[in-house]
């Protein structure tokens, strides 16, 4: 290989950036962190950092996930933690003047759990807490006059926010990925006020137990009951080994 001299390459940084999605009292709700430090100080921000010199991609927003959140990203392979939580690369993102320090390139990632708690901020954040993804999503302006949900997103992350929105109410038709948002065990009713949370929608509840139900693998019986919903004692269930729904759990059309 010809020898070649890396000063003449410009540098650039790489970092990790999470869409960290969660419901909470039935809506589906994201991380978000006032940044205490410039650029952008004083605006809300997914949570993120650099990634060091001696970690991969992965393990960068492994370490982002714990420290932000106190989660620990679950392995697929093996047995499900009590504080694990789903996590996928989203997308990469690279515009030139996404970050006014210099040339930043992100890896952003989507981490999914059930009802967590209050957030703990850390790094250059003075403050961190769940907001309702439609307040921060329906809105594309400046912060001027705004409510503090309201307030725009720093950097280019209102994209990546909606596109890590986007990746799970797609994923949710055709994969099990709406059991990462219950807890080991739950109720048909949970799970589809998960389905109703994310997809914005009022599910038909007879209809949805008559699918989730008669799709093989997909939900497996506890062995139990529980009345922590109100009302009847309903059966309680655990994810299957069904990774993939067939047919799909297609989101109604609003």
């Amino acid at each position: 290989m010809p020898p070649y001299d890396p000063s003449t390459f410009p540098p650039f940084a790489v970092t990790v950036d999470l869409v960290v999605l969660t419901v909470r009292r039935h809506a589906l709700c994201t991380l978000v962190v006032r940044r205490g430090e410039p650029p952008f100080q004083g605006r809300w921000a997914l949570p993120g950092g650099f990634v060091r010199a001696d970690e991969d991609l992965g393990a960068a927003a492994a370490r982002e996930l714990a420290e932000e959140t106190g989660l620990c990203a679950q392995d697929p392979a093996a047995p499900a933690v009590g504080n694990g939580a789903h996590l996928e690369q989203l997308a990469t993102y690279g515009a030139p003047g996404r970050d006014p320090r210099m040339r930043v390139v992100s890896v952003a990632h989507l981490a999914l759990a059930p009802d967590l708690p209050a957030p703990r901020a850390g790094g250059d954040a003075n403050y961190a807490r769940w907001a309702p993804v439609d307040d921060l999503l329906g809105h594309d302006g400046g912060a001027g006059g705004e409510s503090e949900s309201q307030a725009a997103l720093a950097f280019d992350h209102a994209r990546i926010l909606a596109d890590g929105v986007e990746r799970a109410r797609s994923k949710i038709e055709y994969s099990s990925l709406a059991t990462a948002f219950c807890p080991p065990e739950f109720t048909v009713g949970e799970l589809r006020r998960v389905y109703e949370a994310v997809w914005g929608v009022v599910l038909d509840p007879r209809n949805f137990h008559r699918k989730v139900t008669g799709t093989p693998g997909f939900l497996v019986p506890a062995g139990g009951t529980t009345t922590r919903q109100g009302g009847r004692p309903a059966q309680l269930f655990r994810a299957g080994t069904a990774t993939l729904l067939n047919p799909p759990m297609l989101r109604p059309e609003v």
